[in-house]
């Protein structure tokens, strides 16, 4: 069989192991007609997140903290059914893995550092809805002087 159109990075230079995916095929539903009934063009691709040796540590920890609710025995599923094509849907399944993978794996955002609002800006913020505040009630009839 033709080997994918490449290896699918996740990040830096670590890519997608593909002797550690495994691939099923089934029959997809759907709209297709006569060629969909005897062709298994549905994929799905298991990739075993808990013991794979491609990622490091930290990454693998992370990843499997942050996909644990889509983890079924540290395996990662991932379906793709949308191609009439068996090829064209292996291609979707393994981007949709990698781009999973990817963000999955990505290091938390840096925390954010408080900062003061300078002084000038506030007292020019409440200048401007005292002034808004005039006009509004410049508008009724009402004497508001007293």
């Amino acid at each position: 069989m033709e080997s994918m159109s490449g290896p699918y990075l996740i990040r830096g230079s670590v890519s997608l192991p593909e002797a550690e995916l495994m691939w099923r095929f089934s029959r997809s539903s759907g709209p297709g007609g006569q060629h969909v009934n005897t062709s298994d063009t549905q994929v799905e691709l298991r990739f075993d997140l808990a013991r794979t040796e491609a990622f490091p540590q930290v990454w693998k920890d992370r990843a499997l903290r942050r996909l644990a609710d889509r983890l079924s025995d540290g395996v990662l599923t991932v379906r793709a059914s949308e191609h009439r094509s068996q090829w064209r849907n292996r291609e979707a399944a393994a981007v949709r893995l990698a781009a999973l993978l990817a963000q999955a794996t990505a290091p938390p955002p840096k925390p954010r550092k408080p900062t003061r609002i300078p002084r000038g800006i506030n007292e020019r913020r409440l200048r401007e809805k005292k002034e808004r505040s005039q006009t509004k009630r410049g508008r009724s009839g009402r004497d508001w002087t007293n």
